[in-house]
């Protein structure tokens, strides 16, 4: 699709939805969320009236994913005090929501105090709550945003293709009993990344996924590894390798554990 101001940017009101209807859905009613969040892409097949914008224009305009100022004043309070549960499940959430953000299309864009998960809303009078460093899950957090930054930078698959289609493609988005999301970020030939995102805080062992291309896969970010303040599941520094099982309508799927409340993703054919 050609676009007359390519060097632009629009602001994705989608993004600021997301993050705002996810601390309002309790974790066990989250199936519906989660065939929700899949109507960012217009190939799904599914849609909502309350996502039908969102579905149709993901790729129409080169669109930034905010959480901007906006979503941290007048009340709102911060990113890290919008998400449901106990403190661990409240930064899980948000570990997980940063993750799926910096893994879809689009540029990125937090504002100051969320990479860190500050607690309180933000104060133009005041300074950052730098205190917070102290605390684990707080340096767990920034950390986090630290890889999904350098991340993005490194992994062609992430940002070569970030307003077109060819750089995007479900692998499923119907697994709304089990609440979890994957899809596939593509580059150029061979430059290929796997996320996966658990949208509940039940562990998922062996789970089936199809993949497009035999070979191995490296899991390169785990929002869920014991350095981010995660429980520390995950498929470990060695690749998998892609097995000849029919899945998805996939001639290759991978066996996977899903960690809790927490995103992955993988690298096709990388090196350990």
């Amino acid at each position: 699709m050609d676009r007359p101001c390519r060097s632009t940017t629009a602001w994705c009101g989608g993004t600021i939805t997301i993050g705002s209807t996810l601390p309002a859905i309790p974790i066990p009613s989250r199936r519906s969320w989660a065939t929700w969040i899949c109507t960012s892409s217009e190939k799904a097949g599914i849609g909502t009236p309350t996502a039908f914008w969102v579905r149709m224009n993901a790729f129409t305009e080169n669109f930034m994913l905010p959480f901007s100022h906006d979503e941290v004043v007048h009340g709102k309070g911060s990113m890290l005090t919008k998400m449901p549960g106990d403190e661990w499940q409240r930064h899980a959430n948000l570990r997980l929501l940063y993750a799926y953000q910096f893994s879809h299309p689009g540029k990125k864009l937090l504002f100051m105090g969320t990479e860190f998960a500050q607690g309180l809303e933000w104060n133009n009078a005041g300074v950052l709550d730098w205190y917070v460093l102290d605390y684990p899950l707080h340096r767990g957090m920034q950390r986090l945003v630290k890889d999904l930054n350098h991340l993005y930078r490194t992994l062609p698959a992430f940002h070569r293709y970030e307003f077109d289609w060819q750089g995007f493609e479900w692998i499923d988005c119907n697994d709304a009993g089990q609440s979890v999301i994957s899809f596939l970020r593509k580059g150029d030939e061979g430059e290929m990344a796997l996320v996966v995102v658990n949208l509940t805080p039940v562990p998922r062992h062996d789970y089936r996924i199809g993949v497009p291309l035999p070979g191995r896969y490296l899991e390169v970010l785990n929002s869920d590894a014991a350095c981010y303040g995660g429980s520390d599941l995950g498929n470990g520094s060695d690749p998998l390798q892609a097995e000849t099982i029919p899945w998805m309508s996939r001639s290759q799927s991978l066996a996977l554990t899903l960690p809790p409340l927490a995103a992955i993703v993988l690298q096709h054919n990388a090196i350990a």
